[in-house]
């Protein structure tokens, strides 16, 4: 029976480079000269987050800045990022704010998809399984089009579809 995979799961190698790449332009840009401005990416198996670092709202602005406009750069989707998390005091006059990275399709949106997959209509079965959703379907094209309805549909998350088999 064909079947794929629904996931959310950026790319860690490029989600890397782009902070290597934004904490080298941090480095070099003058406006920065004598600040403790950095991103950090921490990496705990499955939750990553990045940590951004400044001595100003103004500078964490700009950090933000950086690290978005080099995600962007790298075909990192942005929208894997949770932005809304609050900034934090860090000691004396430093800011830093963490910024979680969404990996896995969390339990709602798995019911989400479900649910927007049985309203459908189309002939296929989805099941969750752990941080997936698994799509299963008799045929090749109804697969398909539940590829593309799920594109429609969900626009805030990034998924992507991986081990299509037939």
């Amino acid at each position: 029976m064909p079947s794929f995979d629904t996931v959310l799961q950026p790319d860690a190698v490029e989600l890397r480079n782009a902070v290597d790449q934004s904490n080298k332009e941090i480095a070099t840009r003058f406006d920065f000269k004598g600040s403790d401005a950095r991103v950090e990416l921490i990496d705990k198996g499955k939750e990553r987050s990045l940590l951004l670092h400044a001595d100003s709202d103004f500078q964490l602005g700009q950090v933000r800045d950086i690290v978005l406009g080099k995600l962007a750069k790298r075909g990192v989707d942005v929208r894997f990022l949770d932005l809304g998390a609050k900034v934090e005091k860090a000691g004396g006059d430093k800011l830093r704010q963490p910024v979680p990275v969404k990996v896995g399709v969390d339990a709602a949106t798995g019911k989400r998809i479900q649910q927007l997959l049985k309203g459908s209509k189309l002939k296929v079965q989805a099941a969750i399984q752990g941080d997936a959703v698994r799509i299963s379907g008799a045929k090749r094209d109804d697969l398909q089009a539940a590829i593309a309805l799920l594109k429609r549909e969900i626009t805030e998350l990034p998924l992507g579809f991986d081990n299509f088999r037939d």
